[in-house]
């Protein structure tokens, strides 16, 4: 059921939870984004710093749905709904070539991260969090028939498959002595970001 089909109370009551979530998100990022990048400059960790700057571009990327959600010019929906999309596949292209520049910088270099054992613990707990929040978003989105909340949990459904990945990273860093586990994380990101802006820019083009 799109929202063209929803009655006012119940679209009231969706777009409610939808703003719930996605200041849950901002709230949740700004902290994490924090806690990292400190852990990561700590430790001399590129997949902190990196997963910490992914928590940056979430923020901006619920931001841009907290403005889509709240808008109330309906008459131009298409256009709005293409240029939040827009903006997210942006600046994940934008993160996507720094992350891959820095990767492959500490991997030409050989440069070894130091150990991180809180960030390794926060990370677990994130995985979770983010997969739970992406699940209710993508059933909000369904019900609303909203494109870029729909992108954006995909946004944050990535961001618990990353908190996954760097935490294997930087396990193996710390416990195998896999230097290049750190900054292959890394890579990783970049090239997720990379296939997430894709793939939401040809979801803006569909608008047109």
């Amino acid at each position: 059921m799109g929202a063209a089909e929803l009655d006012q109370t119940t679209q009231a009551r969706l777009n409610r939870r939808a703003l719930i979530l996605e200041y849950a998100t901002i709230a949740w990022n700004i902290g994490e984004a924090v806690f990292t990048i400190t852990l990561g400059s700590i430790a001399g960790s590129l997949a902190l710093i990196s997963f910490g700057t992914v928590s940056i571009v979430e923020v901006f990327a619920s931001s841009v749905v907290v403005w889509h959600v709240r808008s109330d010019d309906d008459g131009d929906d298409d256009r709005r709904t293409g240029l939040a999309l827009r903006l997210i596949a942006g600046a994940f292209a934008l993160l996507a070539v720094a992350l891959i520049v820095a990767a492959i910088g500490d991997l030409t270099s050989e440069r070894r991260a130091g150990e991180s054992p809180w960030g390794i613990a926060y990370l677990a707990v994130t995985a979770a969090v983010m997969f739970g929040l992406a699940i209710l978003k993508r059933r909000t989105a369904t019900s609303l028939g909203s494109g870029p909340l729909h992108s954006e949990a995909t946004v944050t459904f990535l961001d618990g498959v990353l908190s996954t990945t760097t935490l294997t990273g930087l396990a193996l860093n710390a416990y195998a002595g896999w230097w290049w586990a750190d900054p292959t994380a890394a890579l990783l990101v970049g090239i997720a970001a990379l296939n997430e802006a894709r793939e939401t820019w040809n979801e803006a083009d569909s608008t047109d």
